[in-house]
């Protein structure tokens, strides 16, 4: 009795989590009630005022019985064994169209278990006490301090990036002008974001991207000064600082030397750059985006009744073997990593086993992050940068204990799909390193058949070009046997 009163309470609480705008729901058959508009008061993320788009509409789902209409896809089964060994690949995902998925958005947040407040330690003058980790742009957290921002309560205080001002970009590293700022601060139901340091990939165009994701969805590129001087010298960039759909933010002050380390800035706090939306999508600089932002944010969180979801690494689980792999692989300083296993070991950090089941994996293919912006993904992103910051910039070893550390205080997962899902809605470029050692590709030869020789006097082909058939054919194995010997003279000579 317990567990069905549980089971209703859940689905009432889907059934008043989801909105459209004047847009039929999905399901043909599916009645709604009358449509109500969002009040324009304001939503509460991390004590931060949010504005409602007044044009937002609800529909509340009353009949839920329906079903979706990807409940009944599957995945066909793998290749067979044996043979020559296949690389990852892509593999099927059922979408919604673009317009039924935004029509799927829910009106209001997802839960936040326990944390409720989440606000961020502000030091303008940050001095390192202990011996290992922390940085000026994130400050030096004491082991305590680290431990106890694991304790999740209704309202924390944590560290998280931007330790020297109120207002992140201003003054605090990672810099950026006031007028980007003030676009960043805008309030927007979904954002798509990227970024490019040091200059090390190529900027990917976005494809198939609806025209309700073009003219609602911003894409916003963080590129430093050493890319955007490539950018100029190309011409690819315009005078309002655009790419195609990308808009592009370039930042100054940079906090790191490494341009891996800087990525992790917006790729981790990127709530912290722009503190006003409620969705974003992730996507690393050598990716393209090929499927509509909606679909992607449908599939994999609203569908799920998800907060935040990464794909897993496509080979990988386990974080000792995750390790090794960077090491041959010269990811980073072997005795770093081995620094970071060990102490993770301490914590008690054992190899993957199906005895931690539900949970698929503890690797992440950390290139894609998909979110809702809520306290308790708030702090995720910020504990999870913490430990890059203390540790090693590979982001896949302290993905597991950040995670699990959480999970052990509060009813909270992610949802962790294939990687082969996730290469269905990005596409792998080279970085731009690479790209520059490959040689031009060649233009292929083309070759035009040689001039007929004409008798003047007869207009027909003199010589070997006059015989048919039998003759023509001997001829022609003549010739060849004939260039063999030639050749194979030449090899002794």
């Amino acid at each position: 009795m317990q567990k069905r009163k549980g089971k209703k309470r859940k689905k009432q609480e889907i059934k008043r989590r989801y909105c459209t705008n004047s847009v039929p729901h999905i399901g043909a058959a599916l009645k709604t009630t009358s449509p109500t508009v969002r009040p324009t008061g304001s939503l509460h993320f991390d004590n931060i005022a949010i504005v409602s788009h007044r044009s937002t509409v609800c529909h509340y789902r009353v009949n839920s019985t329906l079903g979706h209409p990807c409940d009944k896809f599957s995945l066909p089964p793998p290749p067979p064994s044996g043979g020559r060994r296949i690389g990852p690949r892509p593999c099927p995902v059922c979408y919604i169209s673009a317009e039924q998925a935004r029509a799927s958005m829910p009106c209001s947040s997802s839960a936040s278990p326990v944390l409720h407040n989440l606000t961020y330690v502000v030091d303008e003058n940050p001095v390192k006490t202990e011996s290992h980790g922390g940085s000026d742009f994130g400050g030096y957290p004491s082991l305590k301090q680290r431990n106890d921002s694991f304790d999740i309560r209704e309202s924390m205080t944590v560290h998280c990036g931007f330790v020297k001002g109120n207002r992140p970009g201003f003054q605090t590293g990672f810099d950026i002008d006031e007028a980007d700022l003030m676009k960043l601060e805008d309030s927007h139901e979904v954002i798509v974001a990227s970024a490019i340091f040091g200059n090390y990939d190529i900027i990917q165009q976005p494809q198939n991207i609806s025209e309700a994701a073009r003219k609602n969805v911003p894409f916003y590129m963080f590129i430093d000064k050493e890319t955007e001087m490539y950018l100029k010298n190309s011409s690819a960039l315009d005078s309002n600082m655009r790419i195609g759909l990308w808009r592009i933010i370039v930042v100054r002050n940079i906090p790191y030397t490494d341009a891996r380390r800087n990525g992790k800035v917006p790729k981790l706090l990127l709530h912290r750059l722009l503190p006003n939306v409620r969705y974003s999508i992730w996507i690393d600089g050598k990716l393209q985006l090929v499927v509509d932002p909606y679909q992607v944010l449908e599939r994999f969180l609203w569908q799920q009744n998800a907060s935040f979801a990464i794909s897993r690494h496509y080979r990988r689980f386990d974080v000792f073997e995750e390790a090794e792999a960077n090491k041959a692989a010269g990811k980073y300083g072997n005795s770093s990593i081995d620094y970071q296993i060990e102490f993770y070991k301490k914590e008690g950090l054992s190899p993957y086993s199906k005895a931690k089941l539900p949970i698929t994996s503890d690797v992440p293919e950390g290139c894609v992050i998909i979110r809702e912006h809520i306290p308790i993904t708030n702090l995720f992103t910020c504990l999870w940068f913490n430990e890059v910051d203390r540790f090693t910039a590979r982001d896949q070893l302290s993905f597991s204990t950040v995670r699990d550390k959480m999970m052990a205080k509060v009813d909270w997962s992610i949802n962790m799909f294939l990687d082969c899902e996730r290469r269905n809605f990005v596409i792998q470029a080279y970085h731009k390193d690479l790209l520059d050692q490959m040689p031009p590709p060649v233009a292929p030869a083309i070759r035009h058949p040689p001039p007929l020789h004409r008798d003047s006097s007869s207009g027909r082909s003199s010589g070997k070009n006059s015989r048919r058939g039998r003759d023509r054919r001997s001829g022609s194995r003549q010739h060849r046997k004939a260039a063999a010997g030639i050749r194979e003279k030449q090899a002794f000579l």
